[in-house]
C-alpha cells in the first residue's frame, strides 16, 4: 500500500489526465443516478463543491437540486483562523471569489451561512476513497475538523456525508487517521 503522500500524488496525476469529454461523461453519469437517490429527493439542505483539478465535477447536480427548489451551499474556507468550513448559500446569482488555494467560493454574509450540523447531505470531494469510507483529502484537514462532531455523536443523524469519485479513486483499503470522519457512501 502507498503511504497517504504518495498515493495522493499519484491518483491526482491521474485525475488531472482525465480529458473535458471523460470529465464531462462522468459528471452527467453521476447526475443521472443520484439526482434519482431518495435521499437527494428529500433533502432540503444540500452541501456540494466546485470542481478543482480533476475532481468529479458536480455542478449539473447542483442544477437538478436548483430545478427541484433544494437549497445548495457551498463551503468556503471561515476565517476565524479554526481550519474548518463553513456553508453558504450557493444560487445562480452567487458572486463567486478565489480562496487562497484559488478555489471559488461564493461571497457570503451572515444570512447565507447554513450550520454544517443542519445540513441534510454533503458531497465531498476527495482524492481517493476506500470500501469502508475511508477518505484521503488534500491534506489539510478541512472536512475532517468541520464534522468532527459526526464522530463525537452515538448515532449521527445528519448530515450524511457521500464522496463523490471517478471509479479509479476507489481503492481497498485507506488507513485512517484517528481524526479522519469517515463517509456513509461513495458515488461515482
Amino acid at each position: 500500500m502507498l503511504d497517504k503522500t504518495h498515493l495522493r500524488q499519484s491518483m491526482r496525476r491521474t485525475r488531472q489526465a482525465l480529458n473535458a469529454s471523460q470529465q464531462q461523461e462522468a459528471s452527467m453519469a453521476l447526475t443521472h443516478v443520484l439526482a434519482d437517490f431518495s435521499l437527494f429527493k428529500n433533502s432540503q439542505h444540500i452541501a456540494f463543491y466546485l470542481a478543482n483539478g480533476g475532481e468529479i465535477n458536480p455542478h449539473p447536480l447542483v442544477e437538478a437540486a436548483w430545478r427541484m427548489g433544494i437549497s445548495c451551499y457551498l463551503p468556503v474556507l471561515a476565517h476565524n483562523g479554526d481550519n474548518q468550513l463553513i456553508f453558504a448559500r450557493y444560487t445562480q446569482q452567487s458572486i463567486l471569489e478565489n480562496n487562497r488555494y484559488g478555489i471559488p467560493e461564493p461571497k457570503y454574509s451572515s444570512d447565507t451561512i447554513y450550520p454544517a450540523q443542519a445540513l441534510d447531505l454533503v458531497f465531498v470531494p476527495l482524492v481517493a476513497v476506500d470500501t469502508e469510507g475511508n477518505r484521503l483529502g488534500m491534506g489539510k484537514g478541512y472536512y475532517d475538523r468541520t464534522f468532527a462532531f459526526l464522530k463525537r455523536q452515538p448515532r449521527p443523524q445528519k448530515p450524511t456525508l457521500i464522496g463523490l469519485a471517478h471509479s479509479f479513486q476507489i481503492i481497498n483499503e485507506i488507513k485512517p487517521s484517528e481524526w479522519d470522519v469517515p463517509l456513509q457512501g461513495t458515488a461515482s
